[in-house]
């Protein structure tokens, strides 16, 4: 499996319901995508008093089943719409070590995202473990679904976690989650 992420950071004044607009109408059209395990339509706002981000953003996440799916996806008219629409964005990937999806998805209504640093010449087994048996925690301590894994490429590692009610990591980038697609 692999993780997919890109963002757009909008601006501090931009009227965010034009995302939510965006979401509502657009996000049921990957319902169903092949070879997608699910896509999160998050968003973040930097105004929003009681889960303030440093920035407005919008910032989907995907679970892939294998690369086709990213590939297949890169190429469509929808990602195409969205390059047209918000512009160029960087897309950032991650092996997946692990991916642990609890209740049912569509339930998930905030999510929570940490990428930090792998030093140099890690025991990357080790870590890998770690990770698993964090993404195993976070399920049974009520996440919906528990994503972790890393870009070689950055020597970064990722923790995404998709929850019911607003998460309380101090660290992470926390985001609404607007619609999930799902496979049919």
């Amino acid at each position: 499996m692999i993780a997919m992420q890109y963002s757009f950071v909008l601006p501090a004044d931009y009227d965010m319901a034009i995302i939510d607009r965006r979401i509502r109408d657009r996000g049921p059209l990957l319902d169903g995508f092949p070879r997608l395990r699910f896509k999160a339509y998050l968003s973040a706002r930097k105004q929003e008093a009681s889960f303030a981000s440093a920035e407005n953003l919008y910032a989907p996440f995907y679970l892939w089943e294998e690369p086709q799916g990213i590939q297949d996806f890169l190429c469509s008219p929808g990602f195409a719409a969205v390059a047209r629409d918000f512009g160029w964005p960087t897309v950032v990937t991650w092996i997946v070590w692990g991916a642990e999806l609890g209740a049912p998805l569509a339930d998930a209504r905030f999510a929570s995202r940490v990428v930090r640093p792998i030093a140099a010449y890690s025991d990357l087994a080790a870590l890998r473990e770690e990770a698993v048996a964090a993404d195993l925690a976070a399920v049974r301590e009520g996440a919906v679904a528990a994503v972790s894994g890393f870009d070689p490429a950055r020597w970064a590692k990722v923790e995404f976690r998709l929850w019911r009610e607003p998460p309380e990591a101090a660290e992470a980038q926390a985001y609404r989650v607007g619609h999930v697609s799902l496979p049919k």
